[in-house]
Parts: structure tokens; C-alpha cells; sequence
């Protein structure tokens, strides 16, 4: 593990332990409390940094701590307004919790921002088949959407 490299003086090539990318395989793995210790380690090598605290609010999510993910989202937010991920994790999560319409801003935020790639080609349609649900739109949200939700499991909300 990275903390055990750099106890005994082991680190990556670049000289820095990969908190980070071990927690990513940790979580990869359904290790999610390993994960999360491993991203607040990396958080304290590169205090303030978005992309963890986004895997940080992930992992809160999946082990069942939707509160602080929230929150972690919010921090996010507040340090990146345009943070997709954020905006994507956050989403879903007030929509589980019954909030949908403090939802829709988030979604739009999401849409509008989208990143490109195989991973938000799964996302994208689930934000806009969602959106177009919470906002009366449904001829919207088109097939696309109902292609993104086809197979999609609990915990698969998040970005990853």
C-alpha cells in the first residue's frame, strides 16, 4: 500500500506516493472504506484538490453516507463552479432524496458541461432523461435517454 512506501521511504517515480490511484483501484475493487482512506491521503498531499474530493464524495455515497457526500459535492462547487462531476454527483443525490427540483440546476450545470468520452456517454442520457422527468419535458429526453437508463444499477450515478 502507498502508505506503507512512504513509512519506509518508497514513492512512485515521480517522487510522490499515488494515494490517489491506489484509492481509484481500491474502489475499483469494492474496497470503498480503503478507498476513501486512501483519497483523504491524497488530500493531504494536494489539500483542496476537486477530482478527489469528487472520489471522496463518492465514496461517501456508496457506503451510505449521502449527507457528507452532499456536502463534499457542495465544497466542490464552491471551489469549481463548473465542476460536471460535482454537479452530475450532486444531482442524484437530492433526487434520491426526494429534492428533485433543487436538482434541476445541477442537471443543466451537468448538460451544459458535459465531458466528452465513454464514461459520460453513459451519463449524459440519464442526466437529460432525468432532467426532462423533473421538468415536464419527457418528449425531450428522447431515446437516448431511455438508452442510458437500460441496465444502469444502484451506485452507478457517479461519475467516475
Amino acid at each position: 500500500m502507498a502508505w506503507w512506501n512512504k513509512l519506509f521511504g518508497g514513492s512512485g517515480p515521480s517522487g510522490r506516493v499515488e494515494y490517489y490511484d491506489e484509492g481509484l483501484a481500491l474502489i475499483a475493487d469494492d474496497k470503498v472504506h480503503e478507498a476513501l482512506t486512501s483519497f483523504r491521503l491524497a488530500l493531504k498531499e494536494s489539500p483542496g484538490d476537486v477530482v478527489v474530493l469528487q472520489q471522496i464524495a463518492i465514496a461517501y455515497t456508496r457506503i451510505g453516507m449521502t449527507e457528507e457526500a452532499e456536502k463534499t459535492y457542495r465544497h466542490v462547487l464552491q471551489k469549481d463552479t463548473q465542476s460536471a462531476g460535482a454537479h452530475y454527483g450532486l444531482a442524484f443525490l437530492l433526487v434520491r432524496s426526494g429534492r428533485g427540483p433543487e436538482a434541476v440546476p445541477h442537471l443543466r450545470a451537468f448538460l451544459e458541461n458535459a465531458p466528452a468520452g465513454k464514461e459520460a456517454s453513459e451519463h449524459v442520457p440519464h442526466a437529460r432523461e432525468t432532467l426532462a422527468g423533473l421538468t415536464g419535458d419527457a418528449g425531450q429526453a428522447g431515446q437516448a435517454g431511455q438508452a442510458g437508463q437500460a441496465g444502469r444499477s444502484e451506485g452507478q450515478d457517479e461519475p467516475t
